[in-house]
């Protein structure tokens, strides 16, 4: 078999409902990628799904890996350690992606100047709630050079820096891009974004818990951090691993 040049990687945790429509996506970047659909390979990290999650991805023809510990940065990394590709790119599995994807991280790690970077992302539909909740992020992604969607580094990078940190149940996403960017500090490489290929996620937990759950809820959590962390972590569980 050719050696891909990419590996995208989605982690996935009982998404047979949302992944169709993802890998169509998918299909239609990899038949748009200049350098031909083969030099892109596709894994689904199956994080112990209960559903048919594994068969849609088989169905499909793409990888599936089993990654038993119940953990998104586990699962990150278990795919990530059956890629073959030079490039390796995370997707969530409740996404949608760009067709042209590929080609904008192509252009955007050409210039070796780009050590990790993000396509960026939009939510799939919009309200007055979701706009101040994108508002409010919108700083704290700015100042520190951060972004979300399909995130993407050279493998032998994501390999110094140990991958994910599953010691992590949230914010693993921005904890790698700390620590890649750190590493890139060393050689002058830094964080960008691949204009023009804007990923589209899911507002499922919008459409579950309202449009201003975060700032009627997430305040409580904060505080939770700062005098009870099982507290915390029994909130994690239930809202990002156990809300389907």
């Amino acid at each position: 078999m050719n050696t891909p040049l990419f590996s995208l990687i989605i982690p996935a945790y009982n998404e047979a409902a949302w992944l169709p429509a993802l890998l169509d996506t998918v299909d239609a970047a990899r038949n748009q990628y200049r350098r031909g659909c083969d030099s892109i390979e596709v894994i689904v990290a199956d994080n112990a799904s209960t559903d048919a999650t594994a068969a849609v991805a088989f169905e499909r023809g793409y990888h599936v890996v089993r990654v038993e510990k119940r953990a998104i940065a586990a699962a990150r990394n278990g795919g990530a350690a059956i890629a073959r590709g030079e490039i390796v790119c995370f997707i969530d599995a409740d996404s949608r992606i760009h067709a042209e994807t590929f080609n904008a991280i192509d252009d955007v790690l050409a210039t070796g100047r780009v050590i990790v970077g993000a396509s960026g992302v939009n939510p799939d539909r919009w309200s007055l709630g979701i706009w101040a909740t994108w508002l409010a992020a919108l700083p704290v992604a700015y100042f520190m050079g951060f972004d979300a969607g399909v995130i993407f580094c050279r493998r032998a990078d994501f390999e110094a820096i140990g991958g994910y940190d599953e010691s992590l149940l949230y914010a693993e996403d921005i904890k790698i891009l700390m620590d890649l960017k750190r590493l890139g500090r060393t050689r002058r490489q830094h964080f960008a974004r691949a204009k023009g290929a804007q990923a589209i996620t899911s507002t499922r937990k919008f459409d579950k818990h309202g449009d201003w759950h975060y700032f009627l809820r997430m305040p409580r959590v904060a505080f939770w951090m700062l005098i009870d962390k099982q507290r915390v972590e029994k909130f994690t569980r239930a809202y990002w691993y156990e809300d389907r």
